[in-house]
């Protein structure tokens, strides 16, 4: 079955933002390049944005990937209040589920507090410190991944 990996565009916090998310969800980036890494005669980067990130990489669980980059300044910048997308996370278990709640939604806005949902599952959404919105779910009868 196909994967589905999030990936996000920021205005030059990436690195920092990435670093909160593997405080978080603990493990180590798979990968990260900078602007620089990838400079060459034919692609110059500015001073000012060779430390940027072009691509990071923070595996999550067994077999999922949440992935960004900056967005170059001459590409304009992305909006933080515009609604992106939510990031999804299934919790295994109701302590996870709260454990990433209150990691993740620290500093930042909660749309819907986690507690029991009307369908069931242990539910709640926020928009972290970086604009980025997601949701945390854990449903005891689901046997399976998302």
């Amino acid at each position: 079955m196909a994967l589905i990996n999030p990936h996000i565009n920021f205005n030059g916090n990436a690195e920092e933002a990435f670093t909160f998310y593997k405080s978080v969800f603990g493990g180590e980036f798979a990968k990260i390049i900078r602007f620089k890494d990838i400079a060459s005669p034919e692609m110059p980067i500015a001073e000012k944005e060779e430390n940027k990130i072009m691509h990071i990489a923070l595996p999550i669980g067994k077999s999922n990937m949440l992935m960004a980059n900056d967005v170059p300044e001459v590409l304009g910048k992305v909006n933080e209040n515009e609604n992106r997308s939510k990031i999804a996370i299934s919790a295994e278990s109701k302590e996870e589920a709260d454990k990433l709640f209150n990691g993740l939604s620290a500093g930042g806005q909660i749309e819907m507090p986690i507690e029991d949902s009307p369908w069931g599952s242990y539910f709640g959404m926020f928009r972290d410190k970086y604009g980025i919105e997601w949701m945390v779910d854990f449903d005891p009868n689901y046997k399976g991944n998302i």
